[in-house]
């Protein structure tokens, strides 16, 4: 198949878990990954408590997570973007710049009231241009 995958992230653990999914994909297609961030604003997330607290900006996301997994598979080639503006809009642009084959994207706040007020994946789905993966991503 050869072409482009794309994943969106963010700082969380279900959008890393979308990720390596994604990684799984590139390399069983022989593909190369596209780890992309769309955010609205950049003030930062911060995680832990204590003196165990790490702050990360929302821009960086893509950087870091396609660093770490480039380094984990050095036969897929792994490049990373990020983009201001609404994720799914983001997404969806980067896929179109780069004729994706396939867009991945975990299923966070697709149950319960995320359902219904929409959701990235939901919104990815329904718009993309190509295909579109949705990753399972909760722990249950």
């Amino acid at each position: 198949m050869s072409g482009v995958v794309v994943v969106g992230v963010d700082a969380s653990a279900s959008a890393r878990k979308a990720a390596e999914v994604a990684l799984d994909l590139a390399e069983s297609l022989g593909a190369s990954l596209h780890v992309v961030t769309g955010f609205e604003s950049e003030s930062p997330e911060t995680f832990g408590s204590g003196s165990d607290q790490v702050t990360v900006f929302r821009g960086d996301s893509a950087q870091h997570v396609a660093e770490s997994l480039g380094v984990s598979r050095p036969g897929v080639q792994v490049t990373h973007f990020a983009s201001r503006g609404k994720p799914a809009d983001s997404l969806i642009k980067e896929a179109i710049r780069l004729d994706a084959r396939l867009i991945v994207v975990g299923n966070r706040r697709m149950r319960g009231i995320g359902r219904l007020l929409g959701s990235v994946a939901n919104s990815v789905a329904h718009n993309a241009p190509c295909d579109v993966y949705i990753a399972n991503t909760y722990e249950d």
